[in-house]
Parts: C-alpha cells; sequence; structure tokens
C-alpha cells in the first residue's frame, strides 16, 4: 500500500463530505487526512484526500466518486506532479536554556514563533509533510504539549489541473451531472410527475378502451368473410 492523493471538485451542499468519505468507509480504506476549502468559482468547494490503499481498489472507489451527482470532477496526483503544502500548529515546553534551543531550530527550518509563555512555545510550520515529520522529531525532544494539522492540500503543477473551466483534463467526470441530477429529482415523485429541464411538469394519462374484431386471413380457396357473415344470419332466421 502506498498514500495516494486526491482532489475532488464538488459542489458546496450539505451532506457531500458525508457521501464522499462514506464510500471509502464503506470499502474499509482509512483515510490518512482530508482538507475542504473553497474555490474561485461560487458554489464550489475542492477536497484533498490522501488516502492508503492499493492503486486497483482506489480506481473502483474512484468510479463510484464519479456517479455522485455532487461530485464535478476528480483528479489523481501522481509523486512529484503536484505542489503539496501543510499547516502544522505545535506548542513545545520551553523552559531555561532549551528555549534558546529551539528558537534556532525555528530558524533553520523556516518557522514562525507565533506565542510564548514562560513555559512553552507555539510554533507554527508550513510546508510539505516530509518538512514538518522533520521539525516535529526535533521538537519531541523537548516534549509537545499540543499538536494541531490542517492535512495537506494540494495543485497540480503545469497547465493541468482539477479546475472546472479546463473540463477536459484530468478524470472524466461521467454522465452529465445536470442528467444525473434531473433523475435524482424524478425520482421519489409520483407518476404523473416528471422532471425536466425548465422544471416540473405534470401531466395525465388518460386510456381508451376500444374493442377491435381482427378479421380472419383469407386463405385461397376459403370463403370470404362476408359469405360466412350472411351464412350466420341465415341460421339465426
Amino acid at each position: 500500500m502506498k498514500l495516494h492523493t486526491i482532489s475532488v471538485l464538488v459542489e458546496d451542499k450539505p451532506g457531500v463530505l458525508t457521501r464522499v468519505a462514506g464510500l471509502f468507509a464503506a470499502r474499509g480504506f482509512n483515510i490518512d487526512s482530508l482538507a475542504v476549502g473553497p474555490t474561485d468559482d461560487a458554489g464550489m468547494s475542492r477536497m484533498t484526500i490522501v488516502v492508503q490503499v492499493d492503486t486497483k481498489p482506489l480506481e473502483q472507489v474512484t468510479k463510484q466518486l464519479n456517479k455522485l451527482v455532487n461530485v464535478i470532477k476528480i483528479l489523481e496526483h501522481e509523486a512529484g506532479d503536484a505542489v503539496e503544502r501543510e499547516l502544522m500548529l505545535v506548542k513545545v515546553k520551553a523552559e531555561g536554556e532549551s528555549r534558546a534551543r529551539i528558537l534556532e531550530i525555528c530558524d533553520v527550518f523556516r518557522v514562525r514563533v507565533l506565542d510564548v509563555t514562560h513555559r512553552t512555545i507555539t510554533i507554527e510550520g508550513t510546508g510539505t509533510p516530509d518538512k514538518l515529520e522533520a521539525l516535529l522529531e526535533l521538537l519531541r525532544d523537548f516534549g509537545i504539549v499540543e499538536l494541531s494539522r490542517t492535512g495537506r492540500i494540494a495543485l497540480a503543477r503545469g497547465d493541468r489541473g482539477s479546475g472546472s473551466a479546463p473540463r477536459g483534463c484530468g478524470r472524466s467526470p461521467g454522465p452529465n451531472r445536470s442528467t444525473r441530477a434531473a433523475a435524482s429529482e424524478g425520482a421519489g415523485r409520483p407518476e404523473h410527475e416528471r422532471a425536466t429541464k425548465g422544471g416540473t411538469h405534470r401531466w395525465r394519462r388518460s386510456i381508451t378502451m376500444r374493442t377491435r374484431i381482427r378479421r380472419p386471413s383469407r386463405v385461397s380457396g376459403s370463403p370470404s368473410w362476408g359469405s360466412v357473415v350472411r351464412a350466420m344470419r341465415t341460421r339465426r332466421t
């Protein structure tokens, strides 16, 4: 297994995060990190999911994500093809001589000191996950009081991206979203109501019962239909 980073462009609506995370939970995959935030398009959000799983099962989950109505686009970032960053806040014990050593470490890693008390120092670190892990290894020697990490966010390098404008890039979004939305709106409605592009169209179905007499096919040498009817009338009289 290895870590995979996936960017998912979704509609900013309630319940979308639950449905997306539920697909991974149903497969028994543990999400390593999950970051969600708005994009430059109003009503759209970008989810950055980091999951540790094999490649083949991940493709199955990706296909299921494409079927969700609120999912617009999915893009999987290959190793080295994306810019990845993460934010970390860590509070470290700093008493006596250890305070100067902690400040030196912060200087080397180019991280900011946000708060200083008589016993602790709060540090803000931003960078790649590898950089933050190396910083934590040094700070653990002094004693970590609290730690909070946002999870990584990623953008593809170059022209490749998961934005809503270049719809030809990345993975195919599957069936048309508006078509799927109309189908979901029509499901569960009465039979005489259907969702259309302009809204809800009501219609009524009328059935006219008509009785039709099928005439037998005429074979050569057989009596005509008219002669049969005249013979039946003659017998009745």
